[in-house]
């Protein structure tokens, strides 16, 4: 059976440098879950789906540096800044990405998801050739009534400059940078693959026995 380690065009980005401001400002790929750290459930999800992963990251750098993959910050990251207009959320990293990235293509994917589709890259990839797109994204729920998953995007390399062009316009919204460019939104009927944990509390109903005793 073909897999997309037979194409190696792919790096996968973990996006982990969020502010944490629903788990109390915690780091939350450091966070753990059954004994390992979220980042870890998504490294070993992620590895055998690209050719190469990088992670995003702001904070505690040394500590994501040693899972020997190549660490990039945002671009201008001011970890001191309070202002809500120097935070540009997960775009920062994927314009990181996207500027550092060796691939023709990029995917994405929260740290905070361990339970992310083993089939993410190839799906993805496939939705992309299929309607000759630039830019695939995965989502959920109804066809009727979709549920777009806007972090878990695959993009060919030349849309940073759209990328860039949003930033300079002063948008923000992971899902709005894309909206004018050639997009295929690819199908998931499994949404707990998809589960984001945003607070200490999720991080509990998700965890083992071992984690809770």
């Amino acid at each position: 059976m073909e897999t997309i380690s037979d194409h190696p065009e792919i790096t996968g980005l973990i996006l982990a440098g969020g502010r944490g401001s629903r788990m109390q400002h915690l780091d939350k790929g450091l966070q753990i879950l059954n004994a390992q750290r979220l980042i870890e459930h998504v490294i070993a999800r992620l590895r055998p789906q690209v050719q190469q992963i990088a992670i995003n990251a702001n904070r505690h750098i040394d500590d994501y540096a040693k899972y020997g993959f190549p660490v990039w910050s945002d671009r201008g990251f001011n970890l001191q800044s309070d202002r809500e207009s120097d935070y540009k959320g997960p775009l920062a990293g994927v314009e990181t990405g996207l500027i550092h990235c060796t691939t023709p293509y990029l995917l994405t994917v929260p740290c905070d998801s361990p339970f992310l589709p083993l089939d993410l890259a190839l799906r993805l990839m496939a939705g992309l050739r299929q309607q000759q797109a630039h830019v695939a994204v995965a989502y959920t729920g109804h066809p009727d009534r979709p549920r777009l998953q806007p972090v878990f995007c695959l993009m060919h390399v030349s849309s940073l400059t759209q990328l860039q062009a949003y930033f300079q316009a002063g948008g923000r919204k992971m899902d709005g940078w894309y909206q004018d460019s050639s997009v295929a939104r690819v199908f998931f009927s499994d949404e707990a693959e998809f589960k984001n944990i945003n607070t200490l509390e999720e991080l509990r109903q998700c965890a083992g026995p071992e984690d809770t005793e």
